[in-house]
């Protein structure tokens, strides 16, 4: 097909024809497709005119001489913006309380106890039993040595205790002659989500939580002392422990929590009331069957196994 001649006119500048367009030069062909194709080149050349007429325009008025003036004022303008932009702040709309439930108690002193113990010098009862557990030694799996050369990761060498190595002994019993003392239900802060039935106690396996310096240890409460079983004042209020023969002393830990804080037989603590959710990792969750993180792990090891096992029936 031979060339087509043409013309455009523009606001931009005179008529337009195939030798001054940009888009056409002399010699194009424009190939098949008739008037559609033809249309969609008067169009293509129509934008690039009036492209350049607006560049032309600009080049005219801008106060810079090059392109790269131009690059370098844009990229001042860039940092302006970004330093006026502010940071975003994500504000809570919710809060934590500023007081924890249970307080701690503070230089406490503390001394060390352990199951098997013989009554003798300021230890007038032995620990054959506990308040909550006539057979106590034998529940646990033997004497709970105290010598450090026949313990190794916190618990006798000669057996696996079958109760928590991590215990103590804090100087009330909530029961008395299989019923609850009359107090218990109102100074006890958890007796009512505890309770299980009438005599049964609601402090025995519950957990503290015993700092010294920067190191902080997690027991079950599992006996009553040292020396009271009466003082509610002290153990769930304000009061501090009465004077006695351990030099007021108001806890009493196992050799395993000795051993974790590295305790004196007597020595000064702080201690306070947990709950089970708020209690880290650590060897305090290992052994035991009065232990509420081995009965769960147990209890998920058979669901599995149940699982599993109604699984390779089908």
């Amino acid at each position: 097909m031979a060339a087509v001649e043409f013309s455009v006119s523009s606001q931009f500048g005179p008529t337009a024809t195939p030798k001054n367009l940009p888009c056409v030069k002399p010699g194009d062909r424009i190939g098949g497709g008739g008037n559609f194709q033809m249309k969609r080149l008067l169009a293509a050349c129509f934008s690039l005119t009036i492209a350049g007429a607006t560049q032309a325009d600009e080049q005219s008025t801008s106060p810079y001489a090059t392109a790269a003036d131009f690059a370098k004022y844009a990229m001042r303008l860039r940092e302006q913006a970004l330093l006026k932009v502010e940071p975003q702040v994500f504000v809570p709309t919710t809060s934590r309380p500023a007081t924890q439930r249970f307080p701690w108690k503070t230089n406490i002193v503390t001394t060390v106890f352990w199951i098997g113990e013989q009554a003798a010098g300021n230890n007038p009862v032995p620990n054959h039993r506990s308040s909550w557990d006539a057979n106590w030694t034998n529940n646990y799996g033997g004497f709970d040595t105290p010598d450090s050369s026949a313990r190794r990761n916190y618990i006798p060498v000669a057996f696996i205790p079958r109760q928590n190595p991590f215990y103590c002994a804090l100087p009330y019993n909530d029961v008395s002659h299989g019923q609850f003392k009359p107090e218990a239900p109102l100074v006890i802060p958890w007796f009512k989500q505890a309770y299980a039935g009438p005599g049964q106690s609601v402090c025995k396996g519950h957990w503290i939580a015993i700092r010294k310096g920067n190191r902080t240890c997690y027991a079950q409460w599992e006996d009553c002392g040292p020396f009271r079983t009466d003082h509610f004042q002290y153990v769930f209020q304000n009061e501090r422990p009465k004077p006695n023969l351990n030099r007021g002393a108001g806890l009493d830990v196992s050799p395993a929590v000795r051993d974790y804080l590295g305790l004196a037989p007597t020595d000064v603590t702080d201690w306070q009331f947990i709950e089970v959710r708020d209690e880290p990792a650590g060897p305090w969750r290992s052994y035991g069957e009065n232990n509420h993180f081995v009965i769960a792990r147990r209890q998920t090891e058979q669901r599995l196994a149940e699982r599993f096992s109604g699984a390779a029936k089908k």
